[in-house]
C-alpha cells in the first residue's frame, strides 16, 4: 500500500534518468518533486508521463518569484499540466497571483518560506533582516497563508511552530530537509527524521538523496515508509 506523505525528488539530470527511478520504485512510491534542475532536461514532460500513464502525484518545485501578472501568467499555463503541487516563494503578492492563475484547477500552492540548506550567516550575507529562522518562518507562513496559500514548505525544525499557528487550520507543510537516521545531510542544514517531522505537524516529507543515491532505492524508500508507518 502506497503512502503519499513520502515525496521522493527526482534530482537527477534529465527525464530519461528520472523515469528510470520512478520504475525502480515502483508501487512503492506514489508522489515525486521534480525541479528546476530537471526542467530543461524534460521534466514536464516527466511530470506528464508520471501523471497521465502511471497514476503518480506531482510536485512541481519551480519557486517562482516575479511581478503579479507573471506569476498569474505561468502558474495558469502550468495548471494545464493536471500537477498536485506547485512551489512560489511566499511573499504575499506572488501568492495571491498564483492562486489567481492556479484558479478552477485543483492545484494547490504552496509558499516557500526559507529554504532549509540557509542558516542565519546565509540571511545576513543576503541582507534579511534580523530575527531567529524559526521566528521568520512562521511569520513568512502566516502571511503567506493570510495571502491564500493552500500550504507552506518549511524545514522540519520549523513544522511544529507553524501548526500552531490560528490560520494554520486546513492548511498542508510540506518539508524538505528529512534525513532518515545515519543519512548524510549534504546541502542541508536544518534537518530532522522522517518520524519526527511528521509527529510535528508535517503532512508530507521531501526525500531525494538518501532515496536515490542509495544502492537499492526501492529499499531505501522502504525504509523511510517503515519509519514514518512505525
Amino acid at each position: 500500500m502506497t503512502d503519499d506523505r513520502l515525496i521522493v525528488a527526482l534530482d537527477v539530470p534529465n527525464a530519461i534518468a528520472g523515469l528510470e527511478l520512478a520504475q525502480k520504485l515502483g508501487d512503492q512510491v506514489s508522489f515525486y518533486k521534480i525541479g528546476l534542475g530537471m526542467l530543461t532536461g524534460g521534466g514536464l514532460a516527466l511530470a506528464d508521463e508520471l501523471k497521465r500513464e502511471h497514476g503518480k502525484r506531482i510536485f512541481l518545485d519551480m519557486k517562482l518569484f516575479d511581478i503579479g501578472a507573471t506569476i498569474e501568467a505561468a502558474v495558469r499555463g502550468l495548471a494545464q499540466f493536471d500537477l498536485d503541487f506547485l512551489t512560489v516563494h511566499g511573499d504575499p503578492h506572488v501568492v495571491r497571483a498564483a492562486k489567481e492563475g492556479a484558479s478552477g484547477k485543483p492545484l494547490k500552492i504552496l509558499a516557500v518560506t526559507i529554504l532549509t540548506s540557509l542558516d542565519r550567516a546565509d540571511l545576513d550575507a543576503g541582507l534579511i533582516r534580523a530575527g531567529d529562522i524559526p521566528d521568520l518562518v512562521a511569520e513568512r507562513a502566516g502571511r503567506a497563508f493570510d495571502a491564500g496559500a493552500d500550504g507552506v514548505i518549511a524545514s522540519p525544525q520549523e513544522a511544529a511552530m507553524i501548526r500552531a499557528l490560528p490560520n494554520a487550520a486546513g492548511k498542508l507543510i510540506v518539508t524538505p530537509g528529512v534525513r532518515p537516521v545515519g543519512a548524510a545531510l549534504g546541502d542541508q542544514k536544518r534537518v530532522a527524521t522522517p518520524a519526527q517531522a511528521i509527529a510535528d505537524g508535517a503532512d508530507h516529507i521531501v526525500v531525494g538523496r538518501p532515496v536515490w543515491a542509495a544502492p537499492d532505492p526501492k529499499a531505501a524508500a522502504a525504509a523511510i515508509l517503515d519509519e514514518l508507518r512505525g
